[in-house]
């Protein structure tokens, strides 16, 4: 088999296998610990709702399963966020001052020519092509193209 290694969001709560099984109307198999501590888990990205109350796919995992695969949405390594940006979410750091500032991923498009420069080298009513970049919404309310700094990189209190 190959290996892979998975990136999701997903909603938890903590939850014994005997509540989980009590939950879906199951009875516990007899073979089963009922005080096994793991987490209800649903999962936010598709897959069809399979149990009523509930807008994504339900399941149970056990704790040391869960706690292995998932960790919360803050004080996460900028390598987390960064997969999060990939998939369309938006991430901001504790640690800065202005608060409601945010990073996100542009993905890469095409505007109308503006400048003169860009009319003149692709033609009046082009398209200019541009690649995907990181953004940043500033306290101001200004959007600016965003490099991360060192210090953004080996941070620890990201959050979605």
């Amino acid at each position: 088999m190959e290996r892979f290694i998975g990136l999701k969001t997903v909603k938890a709560k903590p939850m014994t296998r005997a509540e989980y099984n009590e939950l879906r109307g199951w009875t516990l198999p007899s073979d089963e610990n009922g005080d096994d501590a793991g987490c209800l888990v649903e999962y936010m990205d598709g897959g069809k709702p399979n149990l009523p109350g509930f807008a994504g796919y339900v399941s149970w995992s056990p704790k040391e399963q869960f706690d292995n695969a998932y960790r919360q949405c803050t004080g996460m390594p900028f390598g987390a966020a960064l997969e999060a940006l990939k998939r369309g979410k938006c991430a901001t750091r504790e640690g800065w001052n202005g608060k409601g500032m945010f990073v996100y991923l542009v993905p890469a498009n095409a505007y109308p020519a503006q400048t003169p420069v860009a009319k003149a080298f692709f033609g009046n009513d082009a398209l200019v092509p541009y690649g995907a970049y990181l953004a940043i919404k500033g306290v101001d309310g200004i959007v600016n193209t965003w490099v991360p700094s060192i210090s953004d990189v080996l941070a620890e209190d990201w959050s979605i």
